[in-house]
């Protein structure tokens, strides 16, 4: 603002001096053919300068006569009574080397001050004339002082304005880092944190920069909130994670020692190869829950599984086949829809073999006698899906949602024989999502599936699995 006042002055003040300096060049003309016109009637001798006599000659007017060499002879000034004033010759040598061509000269004349001056000669006799710049210098000086003086207040009033307007801007700003500092004192590596402040609704509109800030700084909260939680459903997790792992190994381990502490004792009242058969089943039982969190921390890291192609019915009439001999009392039903083409995928057969086997194990675990459960491969271009159906109770409205969370069981008792160790559905949605597939379930009083849904080989396009 500054730099355009400066200009702006600067250019008046120029563009005016300019002004005044083509009228002051125009009289100074207009007095020299004067001059030479007055000279043409007068019949005074090569130094005559009286026709500064003549009414209209402002004060200060110069003039000046030359001989034929171009030497001024004679010079004089109006004075402020109107009288002439032989110029000394000093100040006749101010006057030196001006030719009588009409061109406009600045010179400054001792003790007269700064003069216009122009020579004529054309037709008539050659003669110097000049008017002072006092005038215009004065005009010039007056207008540079009233500029420096507005430019100085519109300076003042601008900058109060701008001082009032910026305070005024900045407020928004000013809450919006009080926010900040707010958030930043509060403890987030620790403990339980509750809701954190947020920038008023007021300071968030997004038509100004202010509000911007205000917007990005509570959706960067979000997201802090939102990390936040995570973190603390994660320890959640893990807490109750522990938990429920402790419970289970505790348990076989408590037997064992039992029958150990019986046996070291020599007790009658136990038979020892009762005793090794438990203790060899709780030994087992806890193997198979060690293996089961091993390879749930395996495939938690992402480490690779084998890669091959797999026939899907193949497998899964296999795994029919097992479920069959482990529960005869359940009706069992394979049912092939391969109108897409062969159920082929690529993956570990081992693993895919597991997640159908405890799909088939949690239906005749959690279903009474004479259920039937159903098991449907179905193959399309794109994906196969295997679909495992019974028509059983179903799965209650509060457990389903949880139902691939590790150690989620439906009884509560953790009795083994009926609720298993709640890693079943947990593994096989593992080992669904490390294909690159999902599992999903629904269900209700006399129906639940269990849906499979694996990329067919050559295609990865998959929905992503649910987090366990």
């Amino acid at each position: 603002m500054v730099v355009v006042c400066g200009a702006m002055a600067l250019t008046t003040v120029v563009v005016q001096r300019a002004h005044l300096l083509a009228d002051l060049d125009q009289r100074v003309t207009d007095a020299a053919e004067r001059s030479q016109g007055g000279l043409q009637y007068r019949t005074g001798g090569a130094t005559d300068l009286g026709f500064l006599d003549e009414r209209g000659q402002p004060v200060g007017t110069l003039a000046a006569r030359f001989d034929d060499d171009g030497r001024v002879i004679a010079a004089e000034v109006v004075t402020g009574d109107g009288r002439r004033k032989v110029l000394s010759a000093s100040q006749r040598a101010a006057l030196a080397g001006i030719a009588p061509d009409g061109s406009l000269h600045t010179r400054t004349v001792p003790d007269l001050g700064t003069y216009r001056l122009t020579a004529l000669a054309g037709d008539g006799v050659p003669v110097l004339a000049g008017l002072p710049m006092d005038d215009v210098q004065r005009i010039i000086d007056d207008l540079v002082v009233l500029e420096a003086v507005i430019t100085a207040l519109g300076l003042a009033v601008a900058g109060g304005v701008s001082a009032v307007v910026v305070r005024r801007q900045l407020r928004p700003l000013a809450r919006v880092a009080a926010t900040a500092v707010e958030v930043a004192r509060v403890p987030l590596d620790r403990g339980e944190v509750g809701a954190l402040t947020r920038v008023p609704a007021g300071d968030t509109d997004p038509g100004t920069e202010a509000g911007q800030v205000g917007a990005a700084l509570n959706r960067l909260i979000d997201h802090v909130e939102h990390a936040i939680a995570a973190r603390q459903q994660g320890e959640e997790g893990m807490r109750r994670f522990l938990a429920d792992a402790s419970h289970e190994l505790r348990t076989p381990l408590a037997s064992i020692a039992g029958y150990a502490e019986l046996m070291d004792r020599g007790s009658e009242r136990i038979d020892p190869e009762l005793a090794w058969r438990r203790v060899s089943a709780q030994s087992a039982r806890m193997s198979g829950l060690v293996e089961d969190l091993l390879l749930l921390a395996r495939l938690d890291e992402g480490r690779p599984l084998q890669r091959a192609e797999v026939n899907l019915a193949t497998l899964v009439a296999e795994a029919v086949w097992d479920a069959r001999a482990a529960g005869s009392d359940h009706e069992w039903q394979l049912a092939l829809r391969l109108d897409g083409g062969p159920a082929t995928v690529v993956g570990d057969a081992a693993r895919l073999h597991q997640v159908v086997a405890n799909l088939l194990a949690n239906a005749r675990l959690h279903t009474p006698a004479g259920t039937r459960v159903t098991v449907v491969v179905e193959a399309t271009v794109a994906d196969c899906v295997i679909r495992v159906q019974d028509d059983g109770p179903g799965i209650p409205a509060d457990l389903l949602p949880s139902v691939f969370e590790r150690f989620t069981r439906g009884d509560i008792s953790r009795n083994r024989a009926t609720g298993g160790s709640g890693l079943g559905l947990a593994i096989a949605a593992a080992i669904t999502q490390a294909h690159g597939g999902r599992i999903e379930t629904s269900s209700g009083p006399g129906h639940t599936e269990f849906a499979v849904r694996l990329p067919a080989a050559g295609h990865t396009s998959v929905a992503p699995a649910p987090e366990l």
